[in-house]
């Protein structure tokens, strides 16, 4: 792997800028959202309202804690367009989640937000060494999801060859990789799991493909998933993090050079970490729920989201602005198995630190009488012989009772046995308990 490091040259004064600086700006913006938002949005007016605090009231950045939260439902209660800010004819596009949970949560963007969103994505691909004229391939889905579009127009932002290749198709992935070139490749670090067992089934290395960065988003991944792609792949793994409900993928992303947690794009975003029980503030480098508000969206801002992601504001290094930590799970998916939290990203770590086995997985949560039962569906290597099964069986039962505290059951599955995603993110949690 070649780092292809940003010139110091290349980068936005806000990037360097001091923190008085950035601080400035931000309060400034903070002040400008909240106004927007209570003068043009009835819900925040009337939450603003409920808890007895006015947008005048934000004197200083650590003022925003006296502001009321904004959570998913609230987005839902208001869908599709209640909680725009502008009126329809300056709405130019519209996304929307998948509303595997009840209705879908729709977001809006003015031309200006467009704008704003090209731009962070472009300066995250370019945090990821990414430069004018590289050729990017995107395998993130096209359509109401942000990921395919939002990456799209960022890399064309930069000054990039868009090959807008969506998800699926995974031949075809690999063959228009072959034939075109591309130098990065922007998707899902499961489907690029996926991308890469398409090479080594068509006969190909994929270390000696054209690419030479992924940008990886839209789920939780580990620093041991970081390391397996890279060493199958050749190629800089680079983390870039978002939510369509705050903007899309671009909000926060790593720098090439550090790798060392995604930066958060301060001067657009505004972050806290809270005590997702209390809804206490807690300092830089404590874990908890992160919390962000817009600072320049229009048509939806949004005032302290929820994003029910676990994580720690860790200081500045490449850049002028805080980073997050890796993603250690959700508040709203942590899996509570006989009175053990259990965030399947523990037991991803675990899988992936055993050599033999494959970095698929399943969590398959079923009852039995009163109690919940948890069975971890793995998979084989190619090259791991099948005498193996039963000790590799018991040794990843006793890592994940030594180092999460439950009891499991695992079962080893030849290569593939685990059903393979087309599209989007990895389906890593069956819950067949019953609802009732």
């Amino acid at each position: 792997m070649v780092q292809r490091t940003p010139d110091p040259a290349d980068l936005e004064p806000i990037e360097r800028a001091s923190r008085d600086e950035l601080q400035a700006l931000q309060l400034q913006r903070m002040q400008w959202t909240l106004k927007h938002a209570y003068e043009n949005v009835p819900h925040y007016r009337a939450a603003f309202d409920q808890a007895g605090v006015h947008p005048d009231d934000l004197r200083t950045l650590a003022d925003l804690a006296k502001f009321p939260f904004t959570g998913k439902k609230d987005l839902r209660d208001n869908y599709p367009f209640g909680l725009f800010a502008v009126p329809q004819d300056r709405v130019v596009r519209v996304h929307a989640s998948s509303g595997t949970t009840g209705k879908p949560t729709v977001v809006g963007y003015t031309q200006s937000d467009i704008d704003t969103w090209a731009h962070v994505v472009a300066r995250s691909i370019r945090a990821a060494g990414g430069r004018r004229g590289d050729m990017v391939h995107i395998s993130y889905g096209y359509g109401l999801f942000t990921g395919g579009l939002g990456a799209h127009y960022g890399a064309e932002r930069l000054g990039c060859t868009v090959v807008p290749m969506s998800g699926g198709q995974t031949e075809k992935q690999v063959q228009l990789i072959q034939d075109f070139k591309p130098s990065i490749i922007m998707v899902t670090p499961s489907y690029m799991l996926n991308i890469i067992e398409e090479f080594q089934r068509q006969g190909l290395d994929p270390v000696a493909s054209s690419l030479k960065v992924g940008i990886f988003g839209a789920e939780p991944w580990t620093d041991a998933m970081r390391a397996e792609i890279q060493q199958r792949a050749g190629i800089d793994a680079v983390d870039i993090y978002g939510l369509s409900e705050v903007m899309g993928p671009g909000v926060a992303s790593e720098c090439i050079e550090s790798k060392d947690g995604p930066v958060i794009w301060e001067d657009h975003f505004y972050p806290e970490i809270i005590d997702p029980e209390t809804g206490e503030v807690l300092p830089d480098g404590e874990e908890g729920e992160l919390v962000f508000t817009s600072l320049s969206k229009e048509a939806l801002p949004i005032i302290r989201y929820r994003t029910r992601d676990l994580t720690r504001l860790l200081p500045p290094t490449s850049r002028s602005m805080r980073r997050i930590g890796k993603i250690t799970g959700r508040s709203d998916d942590m899996l509570i198995i006989r009175g053990v939290n259990v965030f399947p990203t523990q037991i991803e770590e675990l899988i992936c630190k055993m050599p033999k086995l494959a970095p698929q997985y399943q969590l398959v949560i079923s009852r039995e009488g009163h109690l919940d039962k948890l069975d971890v569906l793995a998979e084989l290597r190619p090259e791991t012989a099948t005498d193996d099964v039963e000790a590799l069986a018991r040794e990843l039962q006793q890592r994940i009772k030594t180092n999460v505290g439950v009891n499991t059951t695992v079962k080893l599955l030849p290569p593939n046995g685990i059903e393979r995603t087309l599209t989007g993110k990895a389906r890593r949690v069956i819950d067949q308990r019953p609802k009732n």
